[in-house]
């Protein structure tokens, strides 16, 4: 869902619609098309700018976070209902009515507007290169939350401030620091497009203005007469936002013992266990889940209560999307778990638990004798020898004293 009037915007709505979204519009302060109907979201994305309906607030946008819906948010620079929300993502907003200006490098446009050079790999959530994009908005500083996804950096010279000097920068930047905390915010820690993950998989973005998405500045050139990456960043924005990129799953889990093939309902102390996995990653061209054999860091935890044991979950040749591992059970007893908790920024986060038992081995089940129990074992018979050869010599010696005795007698 969008909101009406914007043709300014066809560019990055035609994008849209030939991804394979149906896009339906919603004029501003309207009582329809309602986004939460029967406590049942209505639409899967809802990307957001300006004109807000009479049903999007921050509750209800955060009640669509929770139903697994995905929300694209352009703030606006001046106050709005909108404003409030991003701090409950962990972002802080300047004071209204605070753009962002950067004087570097010289050029004819206002101070407002910033080409900014998009780095390559500079966030996950951009998977291709981008040329540099025009941005007129609002900064960002970012929380500590984990779930943050920094998209878009703002350059290191540029700083937002509610005063504007037309003729140079060094008077607006003194009297934002006159100003304090709230009148200076400056340089690359500030995030002008942020994305934001919920542990449920749901993701959001804010982009500080809209104008990143106008056909205006997707057409505009940069510097070196070359047209500007507006129209592709803002198509990875929202491949990114609405779960087309970096979406990964698991489809099954198995575990054996080794050289076997069937699942045990428990194991025994320090058997040899095999684990696998099995991934997919959504292929948005193709449009379906796809065996993805990429990761290198996956790791498995067998655990009780503490990991027992950490090892790594390495991809197997030859067998796309199997991930698998063997390892020792540990030499007690207990319910353990199998968990595979993989979170990445930018990427969806992959959970896997599995629980097991592992017991002692039943009363046949133990060896016959133990290598390291031979030092005891010839204790306990050279103990016996020597209590045998004592006892023969001890009665055989009372034997002959008798003999002796008897003789003494006769004679």
């Amino acid at each position: 869902m969008v909101p009406i009037g914007t043709s300014q915007y066809s560019t990055f709505l035609e994008g849209l619609k030939a991804g394979g979204y149906d896009l339906t519009f919603g004029p501003p302060k309207s009582e329809g098309p309602v986004v939460i109907k029967v406590d049942a979201p209505n639409f899967v994305h809802v990307p957001q700018a300006r004109n807000l309906g009479k049903d999007i607030t921050p509750q209800s946008i955060v009640q669509l976070l929770s139903r697994k819906t995905n929300v694209l948010v352009a703030l606006p620079t001046k106050q709005s209902p909108l404003h409030p929300l991003a701090a409950e993502f962990s972002l802080v907003l300047p004071p209204p009515s605070t753009p962002l200006i950067s004087y570097s490098p010289k050029r004819d446009t206002p101070s407002t507007l910033l080409p900014i050079k998009v780095e390559d790999h500079s966030s996950p959530a951009l998977t291709k290169h981008i040329e540099p994009v025009w941005f007129s908005g609002i900064p960002a500083s970012l929380g500590s939350n984990p779930l943050l996804v920094p998209i878009l950096r703002a350059p290191s010279e540029s700083f937002a401030s509610e005063t504007t000097v037309t003729s140079g920068s060094a008077d607006a930047v003194a009297d934002s620091v006159e100003r304090g905390g709230e009148g200076l915010w400056a340089g690359s820690s500030l995030s002008l497009a942020t994305g934001f993950q919920a542990t449920n998989g749901a993701r959001i973005t804010f982009v500080g203005g809209a104008e990143i998405f106008s056909d205006e500045l997707a057409q505009k050139e940069t510097e070196r007469h070359r047209q500007s990456g507006n129209a592709a960043f803002s198509r990875e924005v929202a491949a990114w936002t609405f779960q087309e990129n970096l979406v990964l799953r698991i489809d099954k889990v198995e575990h054996h013992l080794v050289n076997a093939t069937e699942p045990n309902e428990q194991y025994t102390n320090n058997d040899q266990v095999v684990f696998s996995t099995y991934i997919s990653k959504w292929n948005p061209t193709k449009g379906k889940w796809e065996p993805y054999s990429g990761l290198k860091d996956l790791q498995l935890e067998f655990t009780m209560l503490d990991p027992f044991i950490r090892t790594s979950l390495p991809p197997v040749r030859g067998a796309p999307g199997k991930y698998s591992t063997s390892f020792r059970a540990p030499d007690r007893h207990g319910v353990f778990k199998f968990v595979v908790d993989y979170k990445r920024k930018g990427w969806t986060s992959l959970e896997s638990s599995t629980t097991v038992p592992v017991v002692p081995p039943r009363h046949d089940g133990y060896p016959r004798f133990l290598s390291a129990a031979w030092p005891y074992y010839t204790g306990a018979i050279s103990t016996s020898v020597a209590f045998f050869l004592f006892s023969t010599i001890w009665l055989a010696g009372e034997v002959n004293e008798r003999k002796r005795s008897k003789g003494s007698k006769a004679e």
